[in-house]
C-alpha cells in the first residue's frame, strides 16, 4: 500500500496545479482569439474594420473568417497555434511600448511577407474546380502547383481583398461584377 502512496499522492497534487493553470491558458487563448480584442488595440482597429467590410465577414454563404482563422496556424496544430499567438501577443505589446509611431504600411507588408499558401488553403480548398472560370482556375493552378522558381502566394494577387482601404462593403449579390484580384503588386 505504501508503495502506491507516493506516485498517487504526486498525481494528485499535479492534477491539482496542473487543471488551473490549462484551464487559465486555455481560457485566455479563446478569450484573447476574438476580433473584439484584436480591435482593442489601436493600431489594430483600423485592420479590424477593414475586416469588418470585407467579404470575409460579409458574403452571401453567411460565413465569417476571424483574424485567427488567417494570421495562426489551425488550432488543432496545437503547439504551433499556442507559440505563435504568444509569440506575435507579445511582439505586439513590445512594439506598442517601445517603437515610436506605428507604421500601418510596414506592418502590413510584414504580414504579408509571413504568409503562406496554407493560411488561405485551410478554407479554399477547392481553387482548381472552376468550371465557368477558366482563367481564374488557370492562375490558381500555377500557384498550387509552381514551377520550381515561380512559386507565388495567393496575397501577391490578392492583397487588398480582406484589409482594404476603400471601406465598402461588397456583398456577392450586390456586385455588378465579379471580384477580379488586381494581380501581380507593382507591375
Amino acid at each position: 500500500m505504501k508503495k502506491y502512496l507516493i506516485p498517487l499522492v504526486l498525481v494528485g497534487i499535479g492534477i491539482v496545479i496542473a487543471f488551473p493553470l490549462f484551464s487559465m491558458s486555455y481560457y485566455t487563448m479563446v478569450r484573447t482569439s476574438t476580433p473584439a480584442f484584436c480591435a482593442s488595440c489601436h493600431e489594430i482597429k483600423p485592420a479590424v474594420v477593414a475586416w469588418r467590410s470585407s467579404t470575409h465577414t460579409n458574403n452571401a454563404a453567411g460565413v465569417v473568417v476571424d483574424c485567427m482563422d488567417c494570421h495562426l496556424p489551425a488550432p488543432q496544430d496545437t503547439f504551433d497555434f499556442f507559440f505563435a499567438k504568444s509569440y506575435h501577443g507579445v511582439k505586439d505589446v513590445v512594439v506598442h511600448f517601445l517603437s515610436g509611431e506605428y507604421d500601418r504600411e510596414k506592418a502590413r507588408e510584414a504580414a504579408y511577407a509571413a504568409f503562406n499558401n496554407d493560411q488561405c488553403q485551410k478554407c479554399h480548398r477547392n481553387l482548381l474546380h472552376m468550371p465557368t472560370r477558366r482563367g481564374a482556375m488557370l492562375a490558381h493552378r500555377a500557384v498550387v502547383y509552381a514551377r520550381q522558381g515561380y512559386e507565388k502566394k495567393c496575397v501577391d494577387c490578392h492583397y487588398d481583398l480582406v484589409h482594404s482601404e476603400r471601406g465598402l462593403v461588397m456583398f456577392r449579390q450586390t456586385r455588378s461584377i465579379p471580384y477580379q484580384a488586381k494581380g501581380l503588386k507593382g507591375l
